[in-house]
């Protein structure tokens, strides 16, 4: 009985959780069924946290999380506050336009979205990969809504890293 309960606010926080990290992908991602796949779930209604542990994998459209951990919390109006996912490696993927099917990749220790303000974090051991184009380092920080990326140092991680390194692929000319 008390899963019945809480499943509508179960489904509720995943939903919105991924339907406002598609802002920056496919249009059509928001619309489709989200999936969400774990050995464990649990839900504090009280705190307004949902916490997936083993082997998760969460998709909707063409977006998908994986980790051992995934975590999400509500702000105090309701709405999708934090979406943490923590692995060995943690990863994200998500097709960025339909003119383009490669993929946005990410890697970290620790994946965060921080909804509130449309930012993607990935900390320690931190890649990212778009078109040929990679970026690694200890932390990149992500600002889906200016489109703005930085990375650096991270702190307190597992495998230290002096200098980010970067791969961009020279531009294709028309034909």
């Amino acid at each position: 009985m008390r899963l019945v309960k809480t499943l509508p606010l179960l489904l509720s926080l995943s939903a919105a959780a991924l339907g406002s990290a598609s802002a920056f992908a496919l249009p059509n991602d928001r619309d489709q069924p989200i999936r969400i796949q774990a050995d464990n779930a649990h839900l504090d209604d009280k705190q307004g946290v949902a916490t997936y542990t083993g082997d998760v994998i969460i998709t909707q459209g063409s977006m998908m999380i994986k980790g051992n951990t995934v975590t999400m919390t509500r702000a105090a109006n309701g709405d999708i506050d934090v979406v943490t996912s923590v692995g060995n490696l943690a990863y994200f993927e998500q097709q960025q336009t339909a003119a383009k099917p490669d993929k946005m990749k990410g890697w970290a220790v620790t994946i965060q979205y921080q909804a509130q303000k449309d930012t993607v974090i990935l900390t320690d051991r931190a890649k990212v990969e778009n078109e040929g184009n990679t970026t690694e380092g200890e932390k990149i920080v992500y600002n889906t809504k200016t489109q703005v990326a930085t990375a650096g140092r991270g702190g307190n991680v597992t495998q230290p890293r002096q200098r980010i390194d970067m791969v961009i692929q020279p531009k294709k000319k028309a034909e």
